[in-house]
């Protein structure tokens, strides 16, 4: 979203009870009693979501008087996110983001294996070839970090992996390879959201607003 339309939309959302996270500008958050309702701007898209669906129309139909606005339903995509839903519940994976990192290092053809690394696996005070030009592993590990939003089956293996791009030796890029190929098994395997299960999630959110703002 362009800067002045940026600057305009605050404005508009502002004058109806928002307030703009001091974290993440792109953020605006509504609360009122034990009415919760957020709206995320990024680019041209915009996410709006509550626990009250009469507030979300309502906030709606003002942005709609004052901006040209496409509604696109239910959110589906966002940032490399596929959010897809049943009776069974929500489901947040990245399976169209996984085969393109796997592509672009050469392993999308790779064998698949079932463990992310070998057991008993130590990491640190790895010795081995001390590599000259980390940039390919730095940038391979900004996706996959990104990646652990979905997959925290991978989460505690990658945040230690990200601690050695000043000095990357090749056992470490072992490692992530070993781990693309785990990718590799599981390409679709996201966060299921049990519409079965008593998680009050607005409940979390609630109680974390104070960080968020």
């Amino acid at each position: 979203m362009p800067r002045n339309c940026f600057s305009k939309f605050s404005e508009a959302i502002k004058m109806v009870g928002f307030s703009q996270s001091h974290l993440d500008h792109s953020l605006f958050v509504q609360e009122k009693g034990s009415t919760l309702t957020m709206v995320l701007i990024y680019m041209d898209d915009m996410i709006i979501i509550g626990n009250n669906d009469k507030v979300i129309q309502d906030i709606k139909f003002f942005l709609q008087n004052i901006f040209y606005i496409t509604y696109l339903g239910n959110l589906k995509y966002f940032l490399s996110l596929v959010v897809a839903r049943s009776k069974a519940g929500i489901v947040i994976s990245q399976r169209k983001n996984s085969p393109k990192i796997l592509d672009d290092v050469g392993l999308f053809g790779a064998k698949p294996i079932d463990l992310p690394t070998e057991q008993n696996l130590r990491l640190r005070n790895v010795q081995g070839e001390l590599l000259n030009d980390a940039s390919h592993y730095r940038r391979l590990m900004g996706r996959l970090i990104y990646l652990t939003i979905t997959r925290p089956d991978i989460m505690y293996y990658v945040n230690i992996l990200s601690h050695f791009m000043h000095a990357l030796r090749k056992p470490y890029w072992d490692v992530v390879f070993h781990i693309m190929r785990y990718l590799k098994n599981n390409l679709g395997l996201g966060l299921l959201f049990s519409s079965n299960n008593s998680l009050q999630l607005w409940l979390i959110v609630m109680q974390i607003r104070q960080i968020i703002l």
